[in-house]
């Protein structure tokens, strides 16, 4: 029911189409391959084969460079999506989102422009590098300017490329070409990448609440 109302809602927005439906992992993964689809929009509990190692699947797989995966999570209930990002997943949307958010969440994805909303960003922060995850690794910074370091911090804190430019007096132009230039230098895949480098790495933090 969940698929088929999804579905529905994308076929009726303006540039969009769907190309296929899987029902778990195993089915996902064939059918970006029969489909090449530009973004997958991919559940984290499925039978079978789960989220998390159906997007690893798809992202390694050099058939499917060009295809991004977009995780839809009710995230209380997630206990992978820190380690589905890893994975190479390009974004985190709630189930609850509204049809127009949906929508540019798709084609946000698809240019490679994928922003995590605050709340996401915030609850993943808390409850995955917030708490103790023995074992994490760093990612390198030693070779990022002073420059390269600031916009990582923004991209960390969900900023889009227009707010980065706002927040360092910058172009837009000039963030793109900073995000080029670290993408290159970290050796990421996309934005969501340079996210969990910002985490890792501790340019961002958990909010404290009450």
């Amino acid at each position: 029911m969940v698929r088929s109302s999804l579905s529905t809602i994308i076929e009726d927005q303006p540039g969009l189409v769907v190309v296929g439906e899987a029902q778990d992992g195993v089915e996902a993964i064939l059918q970006a391959r029969a489909t090449r689809p530009d973004v997958v929009l991919m559940d984290v509990r499925m039978p079978h084969l789960d989220g998390l190692e159906a997007t690893r699947r798809i992202c390694s797989d050099p058939v499917l460079a060009a295809c991004r995966v977009l995780v839809l999570s009710m995230f209380e209930l997630d206990e992978y999506v820190y380690e589905a990002l890893h994975a190479g997943a390009s974004g985190f949307l709630l189930k609850d989102a509204r049809p127009e958010v949906l929508a540019d969440a798709i084609r946000r994805t698809s240019r490679g422009e994928t922003l995590f909303s605050p709340a996401i960003l915030d609850r993943l922060v808390a409850h995955y590098v917030g708490g103790s995850r023995p074992g994490r690794p760093a990612a390198p910074l030693r070779g990022l300017t002073t420059r390269e370091v600031d916009v990582l911090a923004l991209i960390g804190g969900g900023r889009s490329n227009d707010e980065i430019a706002t927040a360092l007096v910058i172009s837009v132009k000039t963030v793109k070409t900073h995000i080029t230039h670290v993408m290159a230098k970290l050796g990421a895949r996309d934005r969501a990448q340079l996210v969990v480098a910002a985490f890792n790495t501790g340019l961002v933090h958990p909010q404290r609440r009450d």
